[in-house]
């Protein structure tokens, strides 16, 4: 191998911090999490985890060449991925007035393909992955050397999106959801309406 454990290190210390801020699957899974508990928004929440880290792979084999040659195909991305979430964001801000669904049967979308192509839509986390990447570790890599940098990241984002849904599905704060369900799904709508909103206009 030509990665060191603290190359590895760094890159689990980067990929943390990046993670923690708010984006528009920290905002979802927290929103599904309030409104159908623990067991039905970690599917959403390991979706979202595994569509995070696809971006890595796309990274470690040279997405971003493509995007740098074909300036056009990241406009494009860029452009579907924000519809997609403003359409998100209009199914959340459509049904705030709605009363909560049943756990037991509601799917709402909240599944781990939903969660998988959420975060497919933001091509963000390609750019970051590749900065960090061609940062962090040597130019040349081997096989082995790839599939443990996708492993680290799929790991992180996995344990992230775990702990974000069994934290927000906590009796105490559900309970305040059901208190405010209208405002705070209104403020998520918002929120992930113009994360894609800047995805489309800022090309």
């Amino acid at each position: 191998m030509t990665i060191t454990a603290d190359q590895i290190a760094l890159f689990v210390g980067t990929l943390s911090l990046a993670i923690l801020s708010p984006g528009p699957g920290v905002i979802a899974v927290s929103q599904s999490a309030f409104a159908l508990g623990r067991r039905r928004a970690l599917p959403y929440g390991w979706g979202l985890a595994v569509g995070a880290s696809i971006w890595c792979i796309f990274a470690l084999l040279g997405l971003t060449v493509i995007f740098r040659a074909m300036p056009w195909t990241y406009v494009a991305l860029k452009i579907l991925g924000g519809a997609y979430l403003v359409w998100i964001a209009w199914k959340i801000w459509k049904h705030a007035p709605d009363p909560l669904p049943d756990p037991a049967e509601s799917s709402r979308g909240m599944g781990f393909l939903a969660g998988m192509i959420l975060n497919l839509s933001n091509p963000k986390p390609a750019l970051f992955y590749s900065a960090v990447l061609l940062s962090i570790f040597p130019v040349l890599m081997t096989a082995g050397d790839k599939l443990v940098i996708y492993a680290t990241a799929v790991s992180v984002e996995l344990a992230f999106y775990t702990a974000l849904a069994s934290l927000m599905a906590l009796p105490w704060l559900r309970r305040r959801y059901y208190v405010a369900k209208f405002w705070i799904d209104r403020a998520a709508g918002l929120a992930i309406g113009l994360l894609g909103l800047s995805l489309i206009l800022r090309h």
